[in-house]
């Protein structure tokens, strides 16, 4: 766990149970940004399933971001694909958005990939939309060229394909641990 300091009223933990329904009331906010850069089909898309997030928690892929009273204002989802520590979301509530959360939550990632044995932290984005590839970029992934995406990976990008037709170009992104 990643605790706070006095000075940072911020924690990382693996999500309990009772966060679950939380973790969809943080991504119905979150998505909300999308409205502003014209991609209202992004927000209008439905929150994970309880179920789905059940099932993540129970294999320890599920980590909050909770403040000073424990409240829950981030989660990052994560799941295997190709032997990596995938990240399949990660989403800040807008109030706590700016703030180095999801930098927090993609770190704590990190580490808990290196001690679980993962060689790479990936994830798919949207390639221009400043809070996603831009912004993982400077956090030092890197894109994956199509020619070098394992059989995972490209499936993923795959099941997307049909959701995000409409929406700026997806990529998939891989940063070494």
């Amino acid at each position: 766990m990643t605790q706070s300091s006095t000075a940072d009223p911020v924690t990382i933990r693996p999500a309990r149970l009772s966060d679950l329904q939380a973790c969809r009331v943080i991504e119905d906010d979150a998505g909300a940004i999308f409205q502003k850069v014209g991609m209202a089909d992004v927000d209008e898309d439905p929150p994970r399933s309880l179920d789905e997030l059940r099932q993540a928690h129970i294999h320890r892929h599920l980590w909050i971001a909770v403040d000073k009273f424990d409240t829950p204002i981030a989660f990052a989802l994560t799941e295997d694909v190709d032997g990596n520590l995938h990240l399949a979301e990660i989403s800040v509530v807008q109030a706590w958005q700016r703030e180095g959360v999801g930098r927090r939550l993609i770190e704590h990632l990190v580490t808990e990939g290196r001690s679980r044995g993962y060689r790479a932290l990936t994830l798919t984005t949207f390639r221009d939309v400043p809070w996603n590839g831009p912004y993982y970029s400077r956090l030092g992934f890197e894109e994956i060229a199509a020619g070098d995406m394992l059989p995972g990976i490209t499936s993923v990008m795959d099941s997307e394909a049909p959701q995000f037709l409409e929406s700026t170009p997806r990529i998939a992104m891989r940063r070494v641990l």
